[in-house]
């Protein structure tokens, strides 16, 4: 057996359950709402998983477009980096593809003797960790700076203020 064309064969099957283990890394209310609502406008998040879990297998087998595979990995890790997740709980997604292919895989490999063929394959999904950690990185460091400018608008706001009502309260007493 080929692993590669075994990933391409069952891609779909092997994306949808990517998508059902990242969402099982949510609470139980959250992860009903996000399963059985595939609408895009309705439910993003869980469209978005679904949707970047299908690009990214595809990109992982062919592993020669490091854009294309950064481009989909993005959308998944900027979800992940804007919620209450610590940084290895927001990336842990990636490995649990891992846990999909040693499930799907392994026995039939080891019995062939091809275990090795795994073993590369898995050094894309660990190639795929570090882009995701960098992303990751950066968005974090998009939601600060974000922070800090919020926080830098609101605090001129209210110096505006403050200088139009001791503006207001000048005018009212040369009255």
């Amino acid at each position: 057996m080929r692993l590669i064309e075994g990933i391409a064969a069952r891609s779909e099957e092997l994306a949808q359950k990517w998508a059902d283990l990242i969402l099982g890394t949510y609470p139980a209310e959250t992860q009903a709402v996000w399963r059985n609502n595939r609408d895009q406008f309705a439910n993003p998040v869980g469209y978005n998983i679904r949707k970047a879990t299908g690009e990214l297998i595809p990109l992982l087998i062919e592993w020669t477009d490091a854009e294309a595979v950064a481009k989909s990995l993005d959308q998944l890790v900027k979800i992940r980096a804007v919620q209450d997740f610590s940084p290895g709980q927001a990336l842990s997604f990636v490995f649990l593809f891992k846990k999909i292919l040693r499930e799907a895989f392994a026995k039939e490999l080891a019995a062939q003797g091809e275990l090795e063929e795994l073993l590369r394959f898995e050094t894309r999904v660990d190639n795929l960790a570090t882009m995701a950690f960098d992303l990751y990185v950066a968005a974090r460091d998009q939601v600060a700076r974000m922070r800090v400018e919020e926080v830098k608008r609101a605090h001129a706001n209210i110096v505006r203020r403050a200088n139009l009502m001791k503006s207001d309260v000048a005018a009212h007493k040369a009255d």
